[in-house]
């Protein structure tokens, strides 16, 4: 079971497959396992890197004040106890945020970045979520946020609330007061000014029921060259909503950009 220390916090991760690497970065108030189709379907052709952000799953859970530039940090230390120099960039929402970030600050290390939500300056009622983890219990409130990141009535059905209950039945070991951190360091850190000098081939996704539909167009439109993708009848969690679409979008834009494995 690995963890990285670099960054002066154990962060969990896994491994899967062998080729160029591919680091998956997953959404607030999931886990690595948010990723599991892809885990599944892009291992027989990278190795797959997926993390476990501060907060979440089995990783170190600070309530101590941090910034997005941190939780970087925590991923690219991961990439460097992997020896991995340069990288395809996945994430979704708070993940996005990051790979967006990791392509701006390093760009030698993002080959390519495909940005779930992609929003450059975050949610604009960061307090009111967090205002809600004062007034709730954590499990029940953190499936209320996400029946809010999948389109309407996929919460309900069986595959949709098996999905959504494997993060939130282990509630008891997560902290209200670090999620609330990882909300607010997103909240804090815009990035819209700096797109246009963001050089990584770049893929927007988006659900269409997605609340970061709009601001995932704009970012698209203002970095040089980049992709937008909107998946019918999916919402912000598209990636374990529909992987297929998912797939479908994202394939030939790796090719594209010269980021998929020649064999």
């Amino acid at each position: 079971m690995p963890y990285s220390t670099r960054n002066g916090l154990r962060i969990h991760y896994e491994v899967h497959g062998d080729g160029p690497p591919m680091v998956l970065v997953h959404a607030n108030p999931f886990d690595r396992r948010l990723w599991l189709y892809q885990v599944a379907r892009y291992s027989a052709f990278f190795r797959v890197i997926a993390v476990d952000l501060r907060g979440y799953g089995l990783s170190d859970k600070p309530d101590t004040p941090f910034t997005l530039a941190d939780m970087m940090a925590d991923v690219l230390g991961v990439c460097d106890d992997e020896g991995v120099d340069r990288a395809v960039f996945m994430g979704v929402s708070v993940g996005s945020g990051i790979a967006m970030l990791t392509a701006l600050e390093h760009p030698a290390r993002a080959a390519a970045i495909v940005l779930v939500g992609g929003s450059s300056n975050g949610p604009s009622d960061v307090e009111s979520i967090v205002r809600g983890f004062e007034q709730a219990t954590l499990g029940d409130y953190l499936m209320r946020l996400m029946r809010g990141y999948v389109a309407p009535g996929f919460a309900d059905t069986k595959l949709g609330h098996w999905l959504l209950s494997r993060f939130v039945e282990r509630a008891d070991t997560l902290s209200a007061a670090c999620i609330a951190r990882i909300f607010r360091a997103r909240g804090s850190c815009d990035m819209t000014a700096r797109l246009p000098g963001l050089k990584a081939p770049t893929l927007v996704v988006n659900g269409e029921h997605d609340n970061s539909l709009a601001r995932g167009r704009v970012t698209a439109s203002l970095i040089p060259g980049a992709r937008h993708a909107m998946l019918a009848n999916a919402g912000h969690a598209c990636v374990i909503e529909d992987p297929d679409a998912f797939d479908a979008a994202v394939i030939p834009f790796l090719r594209d950009a010269g980021a998929w494995p020649a064999a």
